[in-house]
């Protein structure tokens, strides 16, 4: 496959002029400072279930989130252990949904409480147990995710999902089976622009692990990729050519790369040369604006499926040496 953007030796160094909101900030902080709706579920419940697993505990989550509405998850831990464990607080790509109980055992395995979060309107029908995104809708969207209430930042599907994102990490935080310092959020694709975001949103994270991330520099990756889910974007404008500048608009309250310069915690990214869904220059960009320590581990001749196994590999060490040099909660 020849390559599908810039070079490396410029994506190493490619930091774009990306328009930033003048009320970024105030718009994030009121958004999670919003009080529930009326009637909305306040504490995070989580009910153990029996998977035929000796080893992992899983725990059938719903985590009061934007707006208060539940938002569903898995929490996986081992199995007869004592004192606070470090955790890892997952987020999932693009139109995937939580899964079944006993799927998704590394992190438990590796002796860490993990979290992985539904998206809501992504997954499984409600009657297994996934989260409805009960304020869908938008004039004009088209099918998919990506400009659904695309026409305002108050009504951006993103803003739901991102504030769930936010919840779950600090549901994480108050559960007495973990120590709140020791938290690492991580995903791949969606998960990974997720990850970002919460990177930039939540203090005094332990660290963020976003694998080629999404929704990072939303104007050059609408332009250049071919394929979904950027392309919804593209998609949107050809029915709405006069919208352009509020649809870039919305979505710069959006972008990975904002929200990665205001992030402190240690980071390793992963980013893939030949990905065609998510560019590695808009990988890139937020890497390069990242806030606080950083590694990336370049994947030359893969595309959106990364290091895979093989990158599970490297994280599993960089947790390992992350979470001892910390002093346990």
């Amino acid at each position: 496959m020849p390559s599908v953007d810039l070079p490396l030796e410029q994506c190493v160094t490619y930091r774009p002029d990306l328009p930033e909101p003048e009320d970024f900030d105030a718009f994030w902080s009121g958004t999670l400072a919003a009080p529930p709706g009326e009637g909305a579920s306040v504490r995070p419940v989580f009910t153990e279930t029996g998977t035929g697993l000796p080893q992992v505990r899983v725990y059938d989550v719903s985590v009061p989130g934007h707006a208060g509405r539940p938002v569903r998850g898995w929490l996986r831990m081992p199995a007869g252990t004592d004192g606070p464990l470090g955790c890892v607080v997952e987020f999932l790509g693009y139109g995937r949904g939580r899964g079944l109980a006993h799927e998704n055992l590394l992190w438990a395995c590796a002796g860490y409480a993990h979290l992985v979060m539904d998206t809501r309107g992504q997954g499984w029908s409600a009657a297994v147990g996934a989260t409805a995104d009960t304020d869908a809708g938008g004039a004009g969207t088209t099918p998919g995710f990506l400009t659904r209430g695309i026409e305002s930042p108050e009504t951006y599907y993103y803003r739901r999902i991102v504030t769930d994102a936010v919840r779950c990490v600090e549901a994480m935080r108050e559960h007495p089976a973990v120590d709140p310092a020791r938290i690492v959020v991580t995903g791949v694709s969606q998960g990974g622009g997720l990850a970002l975001a919460v990177s930039g949103l939540v203090p005094s994270l332990a660290g963020v692990m976003p694998d080629v991330p999404f929704l990072c520099n939303f104007p050059r990756a609408a332009r250049i990729t071919s394929l979904p889910p950027y392309t919804e974007i593209a998609s949107y404008l050809r029915l709405h050519r006069d919208r352009t500048a509020s649809v870039f608009r919305t979505l710069s309250y959006f972008d990975g790369a904002h929200h990665a310069a205001r992030a402190t915690a240690p980071a390793l990214f992963s980013i893939a040369m030949m990905d065609e869904v998510c560019p590695p220059s808009t990988c890139f960009t937020a890497y390069n604006r990242y806030g606080g320590p950083k590694q990336v581990e370049v994947y030359e001749f893969n595309g959106h499926e990364g290091g895979t196994t093989h990158h599970q590999r490297r994280q599993l060490t960089w947790v390992r040496e992350l979470f001892a040099t910390m002093t346990p909660g």
